[in-house]
């Protein structure tokens, strides 16, 4: 049996979570049936110290502090935690930390990826902080093309309308945006792109991601969950009548789906970048045959495969954490 471990949760406030779907709260139930003591922390907590004496001696270091809470859970609505006092953790003296916030990727998420680098390796920081910041959604999709639907990243106005003229129908959506928010689906006959593109270049200095509307959607958005890059299950989302998101939180409806040969074709050409680069925990969307999203941030999904499939994915999540924990980090006091 695996020795407890301790595990900082940097996440959103506890209060906010949906019980029934979120990830973060099946991962904390799981970690706490195995004997793991726990706190939660929000990003905006989090404090680095530059010239901090180390506690025996030695040369002064930078060390990364954040107030945080003990914490249990339970599967009880209305009073699914409970917290202990607040106090100053010391993240390095961890044995994990769960970067579990939800995007959007902002530098304000940039920023606390720059920061948890600060305690690693003697901290494992579950997703890698350096893959993260180097991989945002949209952007580690794009180095796989051949499992794409026709794709453009840019600035370009010009661009922008020679990709609408090749493919009339067409999907527009920001970079770093996060649960559907900001994605509109432009039709051919639709004449609000050029509203649109002023809208959003008026309030933002990053480029939009268009593709190829993929009809292939009405069938549904699949969400396949991959630990250490191997796929363990997935959930078809369907999008609701007239909207063209699947998001859950925007209508979409959970549906049991099995992984086909096109699936587990996508999962092994993307599988070992996922391993090299310490994504343990990674959500893809596939529309259709097509690999159209890589959530490494803040990944979703793990209960709604539980519902359909009765498959506990968080089990084989803190089977990897609690193995690399022992193969890599010396026991903590």
């Amino acid at each position: 049996m695996a020795r407890a471990l301790k595990v900082a949760i940097q996440m959103d406030p506890m209060e906010s979570i949906n019980i029934d779907g979120d990830s973060s709260f099946a991962l904390m139930l799981e970690a706490q049936a195995r004997g793991h003591s726990m706190w939660h922390y929000e990003v905006r907590h989090m404090s680095l110290r530059e010239g901090v004496s180390k506690p025996h001696g030695g040369r002064r270091a930078e060390r990364l502090f954040a107030r945080a809470r003990p914490v249990t859970v339970e599967r009880r609505l209305g009073a699914h935690f409970k917290f202990g006092d607040m106090a100053e953790l010391d993240l390095g003296s961890m044995d994990v930390v769960l970067m579990r916030q939800d995007p959007p990727f902002d530098m304000a998420y940039i920023t606390a990826t720059h920061l948890l680098e600060h305690i690693q390796p003697g901290t494992l920081v579950v997703n890698d902080p350096v893959a993260v910041r180097n991989a945002p959604e949209k952007l580690l999709v794009t180095h796989f093309p051949d499992l794409m639907p026709p794709t453009l990243v840019t600035w370009d106005l010009e661009a922008i309308r020679a990709f609408r003229a090749e493919y009339k129908d067409i999907i527009v959506k920001p970079l770093f945006g996060n649960g559907g928010a900001g994605v509109f689906r432009i039709k051919p006959d639709d004449e609000n792109l050029a509203s649109l593109l002023e809208m959003h270049f008026a309030r933002s200095r990053e480029p939009l991601m268009l593709q190829r509307y993929e009809a292939a959607v009405r069938r549904g958005d699949k969400r396949i969950i991959l630990v250490d890059g191997k796929p363990l299950g997935a959930v078809n989302r369907v999008p609701a009548e007239g909207e063209a998101r699947s998001n859950m939180h925007v209508g979409g409806r959970p549906e049991k789906s099995p992984l086909t040969a096109r699936d587990q074709e996508i999962c092994a050409a993307i599988g070992p970048t996922l391993r090299e680069q310490g994504m343990i925990f990674v959500g893809i969307d596939v529309i259709g045959d097509y690999l159209t999203e890589i959530n490494v941030t803040s990944p979703t999904g793990l209960q709604e495969i539980a519902r359909f499939d009765g498959v506990h994915i968080e089990t084989a999540i803190w089977d990897s954490i609690e193995a690399k924990v022992a193969a890599s980090v010396t026991p903590r006091a």
